[in-house]
């Protein structure tokens, strides 16, 4: 397993142990959310994250750290509404909930690797500013197909963006929790 690999592996399971604690706490009151109301929510998380790194001062607790993760759990959970729909019963099982999170942080990590195979990890020289402003892009792209009621003539769809988000804001927390 690469470092990469295993850095990787460790934010999704820190990710996933907060997912479950909500999950324990609120239930899956999140099945009742449509789509483009997930994005909005995550661009509010990017856009926080934007600020703090703008003006160096926050003045709420939460750290970036939590709005990365916030933003790695509400896109799979967007990505878990595209696949089954809204849904009006809330109620899910966990077993099922827990499937569906390790098959679309799967997904991405595949998407990862290959990407990381053609790039050589050209992330690793970024600054996770350029991270932030990247996944508010993709948000944006996201909301424009929404606009278009999901159809592209020739770009990849919302699935592929949220992707890409659960990716860069991984990197984001790699290098967030290596010494600067």
């Amino acid at each position: 397993m690469t470092e990469t690999s295993r850095q990787y592996d460790a934010v999704v399971a820190r990710c996933k142990d907060i997912f479950l604690k909500k999950m324990k706490d609120y239930g899956t009151a999140w099945r009742i959310l449509r789509v483009p109301s997930i994005t909005d929510q995550i661009f509010i998380k990017a856009q926080r994250i934007r600020s703090i790194e703008e003006k160096g001062t926050q003045r709420v607790d939460d750290g970036i750290d939590q709005e990365f993760i916030g933003i790695i759990n509400y896109a799979v959970i967007a990505l878990i509404q595209l696949e089954l729909g809204v849904n009006d019963e809330t109620n899910m099982l966990e077993q099922d909930v827990v499937k569906r999170f390790d098959e679309q942080v799967r997904t991405a990590k595949r998407l990862m690797e290959d990407k990381n195979h053609d790039y050589g990890e050209a992330w690793r020289g970024m600054r996770t500013s350029s991270m932030t402003d990247l996944i508010l892009m993709k948000l944006l792209r996201i909301k424009q197909i929404e606009d278009n009621r999901g159809q592209t003539l020739i770009s990849e769809g919302i699935a592929a963006n949220y992707h890409d988000i659960i990716n860069y804001a991984v990197f984001a927390m790699i290098k967030l929790a290596e010494p600067a």
